[in-house]
């Protein structure tokens, strides 16, 4: 197998630094994730739980009654869901900026927002199930913290094969929205501070770039993740939502469209960090192997 672009040496080695990258991010990360899942899932209309006032509420209780590992809990489902999502995500963008054309020269911004489009769609599909069961350990209120075994028994005996792939409507369109918005504004980003900043391609120009994607990413992802958020959460005995849009409408009913934003602060939170190690880490990585930048 070479390691020349395209071939199936480059393309394994692309996809194995962008795992690489998720799964260490993430483990610097999650504990933001857990209090933004548990503000989505606050104050949601028909389920039994706790409400939080906000950032700094989720972050007093959990640690009361919880512990502090709880701001750990899904970190096995995490890990799974970046080895298979984010690993896709991010190593197929470059072969889909082919496809789409994004790889020319003169190439504009929808064409790469495209690309990335593409392989976040991929990419949500192989870690949708992943993705439950971080979401459903992550929202569990008990003191007791139970593994990824316990939730995808609980998972399968009450919903079957179907149940590991609730949300997937939501969770394709995040991806899709997020990779598109995340690997687009850093293309860009990236080619307008080395053009017109005088910066080279290093960890400098990369932080800037990634940073700005974060911010981006957080405004046009939020509802999306939300959403994602509710319907992989409800109970197999409690239904409260039927898909996509009849989340979207009970959301928009009961909350108004600022629900649609709740978690906003720990998501752009979430994002700006994780962009940042994320795409900066995958670029030394490439390095590392010999591969040279995006």
């Amino acid at each position: 197998m070479g390691s020349e672009k395209g071939s199936t040496g480059y393309f394994l080695k692309n996809i194995g630094c962008a795992g690489g990258a998720a799964v260490i991010t993430v483990s610097f990360i999650h504990p933001i994730d857990v209090v933004k899942t548990r503000l989505q899932i606050s104050g949601e209309a028909g389920r039994k739980g706790k409400t939080y006032t906000g950032v700094g509420d989720v972050i007093k209780t959990v640690s009361s009654e919880e512990g502090a590992s709880a701001f750990y809990k899904g970190i096995g489902a995490a890990w799974m869901r970046e080895a298979s999502y984010t690993s896709l995500r991010l190593g197929l963008y470059e072969p889909m900026k082919s496809v789409t054309g994004a790889d020319k020269k003169d190439a504009g911004f929808l064409s790469k927002f495209l690309a990335g489009a593409l392989a976040g769609g991929i990419g949500s599909i192989a870690g949708n199930p992943f993705d439950v069961l971080k979401t459903r350990m992550m929202a569990n209120e008990g003191a007791e913290a139970h593994g990824v075994s316990y939730f995808a028994n609980e998972v399968y005996k009450s919903q079957g094969i179907g149940g590991f792939y609730k949300g997937i409507e939501a969770n394709v369109m995040r991806a899709m929205i997020l990779n598109a918005t995340k690997m687009a504004c850093y293309d860009t980003c990236k080619g307008f501070v080395k053009n017109n900043l005088g910066f080279k391609d290093g960890i400098p120009c990369q932080f800037l770039s990634a940073f700005t994607a974060g911010f981006f990413m957080t405004c046009t992802v939020s509802p999306f993740d939300l959403i994602r958020t509710r319907l992989m959460n409800q109970p197999a005995d409690a239904k409260i939502y039927n898909g996509f849009v009849d989340c979207f409408t009970k959301i928009l009913k009961s909350e108004g469209p600022l629900g649609f934003y709740k978690g906003f602060l720990p998501i752009w939170g979430r994002f700006a960090p994780t962009t940042c190690l994320q795409l900066i880490i995958y670029e030394q990585l490439r390095k590392a192997m010999g591969m040279g930048g995006m």
